[in-house]
């Protein structure tokens, strides 16, 4: 099973949204902190300049006190039209001279003296803010200290932070909506070396093994330095593959022809008949080994070529001769009549012409070992686009249901010994490295054909 990873773009796209959102989580915080400090700054000023208010209008007439309400204190506080407000006013013997008498019952009223107290509390069920203002009477028919007490619900102080830190929220959306979308950009141009080096990457041809020489940030060029090792490796191990390759052609082969040689020059008119019969089988047994150590090498041969060797414009037609000339024995058989046909068209196709002899050169062999009774013929020619080369016997054929088994390696419809099973699965890989396809032609009225078919080379030299 397959794990899809995300890009790394995506990677550094989400932490630094994590760390956007924790940021704004932060400051979100902070500003509903702030948004009640400053709701509540607000709020306490109006609250204790209209206790402040009522203190001064404090007056002592004849021994007693008097209070005169202002209008413009009740108004100033009026002004949160949501709230609803209390307040008290104690003498200097501690009684209440007007207001609710159980207001800031549990306010030690003693302790203010300096300045204005301001405290949180609660009053028929309701949060409210309080404010204590203590003012000293020196009269000489009153003397001591009086106490002002107002207090205010928090419903607008409330309403007014929830207003500011919902501002404030918006504004610390937009700017992480903008500082993602900056951070998305700046980390989309800071991946362009990556994207080049892929693209250096995707771009260069197969065969090109030298050093990536692109301009890469110092944090990159490790990368790259390792990828210019790897490929230096490469390169060294695919020559290390061509010399073998050539060394194993000529040390196999050589000896082989050599063992087929002396088989050859053994008498067989002083054998016996069962010395005859073991040495036609070693002969049989020695040509089987050389052709299936020929057709072995040739398939390694085809697939390093495949990646190794850059495809070039090539005259089908010409390459098709040389591997008939190359496959057809001198000393065939005088009753089998083979022909060779070519168009006037010369069709030319994109590829290796080695492989492409070499696959041609198989499918005949293979043609003239396993299906040819008395014809075989060879074709060239050139149609819609695509150059066929076709190879037709007039033995049995394969069965259409067999058609797919033979181009895999080792795969025979021969039971009888003599075939590799390699022919078709050579010329099949050669067909499909070239772009085109190894068919088979159900055997009718002539014969029954093999047709390797490749997209034929436009005349701008690019395939059709």
């Amino acid at each position: 099973m397959t794990r899809s990873d995300s890009s790394l773009f995506t990677r550094l796209a989400v932490r630094v949204a994590v760390v956007l959102c924790i940021g704004a989580t932060a400051l979100v915080s902070a500003a509903w902190y702030y948004a009640r400090a400053a709701a509540d700054d607000a709020y306490d000023r109006v609250l204790t300049g209209a206790a402040l208010q009522l203190a001064d209008s404090l007056t002592v007439d004849a021994g007693q006190m008097i209070v005169d309400l202002p209008a413009s204190a009740f108004e100033l506080l009026g002004l949160a039209e949501r709230d609803r407000l209390f307040y008290r006013i104690v003498d200097t013997e501690g009684a209440t001279l007007t207001g609710y008498a159980d207001l800031a019952e549990d306010s030690d009223l003693s302790a203010v003296r300096t300045e204005p107290v301001l405290r949180n509390g609660s009053y028929a069920g309701d949060p409210v803010r309080i404010v204590v203002i203590a003012r000293a009477f020196s009269d000489p028919a009153l003397s001591g200290w009086a106490h002002v007490i107002v207090a205010q619900t928090t419903e607008a102080r409330e309403a007014l932070a929830a207003e500011l830190t919902t501002r404030a929220v918006f504004l610390v959306l937009v700017m992480s909506l903008m500082a993602l979308a900056g951070a998305a950009l700046a980390i989309r141009y800071s991946l362009q070396p990556v994207w080049r080096l892929g693209n250096a990457l995707n771009n260069r041809d197969s065969h090109d093994l030298k050093p990536i020489e692109v301009d890469m940030p110092r944090e990159m060029r490790p990368f790259v330095g390792s990828i210019n090792h790897f490929m230096g490796r490469l390169e060294r191990r695919v020559s290390l593959l061509e010399r073998f390759i050539a060394d194993a052609a000529h040390q196999i082969r050589t000896p082989l022809t050599a063992l087929t040689a002396q088989v050859d020059l053994l008498g067989q008119d002083r054998l016996s008949a069962d010395a005859r019969q073991h040495l036609e089988r070693v002969q049989q047994r020695a040509q089987e080994l050389a052709r299936l150590t020929n057709q072995l090498l040739s398939h390694a041969m085809v697939i390093h070529r495949a990646d190794a060797v850059r495809l070039a414009p090539v005259n089908l037609a010409d390459i098709a001769r040389r591997a008939f000339r190359a496959a057809v024995p001198i000393t065939h058989s005088p009753d089998i009549i083979i022909s060779f046909e070519a168009d006037e068209s010369d069709p030319k196709v994109l590829g290796d012409a080695v492989s492409l002899r070499e696959a041609i050169a198989n499918v005949i062999d293979n043609a003239l070992r396993h299906g040819t009774l008395s014809r075989l013929e060879v074709r060239v020619s050139s149609k819609d686009g695509t150059a066929s080369v076709e190879v037709e016997d007039d033995g049995p054929g394969i069965p259409p249901e067999a058609w797919e088994g033979v181009t895999q390696r080792f795969a025979t419809t021969r039971h009888n010994g003599g075939a590799a099973g390699l022919g078709f699965s050579i010329a099949a890989e050669v067909a499909a490295a070239h772009g085109g396809t190894l068919t088979f032609r159900e055997k009718g009225a002539r014969g029954f054909t093999v047709v390797l078919a490749l997209p034929l080379l436009s005349g701008d030299g690019d395939r059709a």
